[in-house]
Formats: C-alpha cells, sequence, structure tokens
C-alpha cells in the first residue's frame, strides 16, 4: 500500500534545504562582511607600505578586485535571501 505523502513530490527534498539556506544566509553575510574588511584594510596597509610605483600598482588593483569581489559576493548572498520567498511560492504555485 502506498501513502500519499505531498502533492508536490519535491516538496519533501526542497523544504530541508530551503529551511537549511535560511539558516545559514545571516552568518554567511555576517562573515563575508567581516572577511571583506579586514582583507580590504590589509590590502590597504599593503598600498601605505608600498614604495615602488609597480608595487602601489600592483596593491591598487588588488585592492580594487576584492572591494569588488566581496560586493558582488555581498550582492548576491542578498539576492538570494530576498528571492528565496519568491522562488518557494513559484515552486508551490506550480504543482
Amino acid at each position: 500500500m502506498y501513502v500519499l505523502l505531498a502533492s508536490n513530490p519535491f516538496e519533501q527534498m526542497m523544504k530541508p534545504i530551503v529551511e537549511l539556506l535560511n539558516m545559514a544566509i545571516n552568518p554567511i553575510l555576517t562573515l563575508v562582511g567581516a572577511i571583506g574588511a579586514i582583507y580590504c584594510i590589509f590590502l590597504g596597509i599593503k598600498l601605505a607600505k608600498a614604495e615602488e610605483p609597480q608595487d602601489r600598482e600592483k596593491a591598487k588593483g588588488a585592492l580594487k578586485n576584492a572591494i569588488i569581489g566581496f560586493v558582488l559576493i555581498f550582492v548576491l548572498m542578498l539576492a538570494l535571501k530576498l528571492g528565496l520567498p519568491a522562488m518557494q511560492a513559484w515552486m508551490n504555485s506550480s504543482n
């Protein structure tokens, strides 16, 4: 005898993943922000200590790339946090 557990067969698989994402997103955002700030401070100190012009340009490029990378990661994580309820609603409406 088969038991019908849910109308959507992916509901049981989706629910733990969504709960894990909801629990992990805030600590991940905090961690990325903290690591990004510390790394950018480190690169800023490296830029300030550089004496040769090519070392200055190298440090400036590294700092610019780090800032762009961390901002991009932060924005994508925030988009995931804000978009997750809409994706859940879309998934539930498709059954």
